[in-house]
């Protein structure tokens, strides 16, 4: 009996640091740039957009099929360091422990 309290112990500890990563993570922003900086896009650790910058020079009603593929690599690279700075906490908290695939944090 002694094992299974220490287990359920562990446990709440887990879930109580688990609790404190996904504060800490939905609290993140990350900024993901395209067209050499000329856009740019913030996104939340839930992924959410908060921000949007458009250099000036590219409203140009002419081209704006590569402003929507600008807008659309800038997300597309805050979502990439949102992911891997979700990756790098719960590697903290996990310690490096390998999950089965398909399996992932939070549940």
């Amino acid at each position: 009996m002694k094992n299974l309290a220490g287990l359920m112990k562990q446990a709440s500890q887990m879930q109580a640091k688990m609790q404190e990563v996904q504060a800490k993570l939905e609290s993140m922003e990350r900024e993901g740039v395209a067209g050499a900086g000329m856009v740019s896009v913030t996104l939340n650790g839930r992924g959410e957009m908060k921000g949007i910058k458009i250099d000036p020079e590219l409203l140009d009603p002419s081209d704006l099929e590569m402003l929507h593929d600008l807008i659309v690599a800038a997300h597309s690279d805050a979502k990439g360091k949102i992911e891997a700075a979700t990756a790098e906490e719960m590697q903290k908290l996990t310690g490096g422990l390998e999950l089965p695939g398909g399996m992932k944090l939070p549940f």
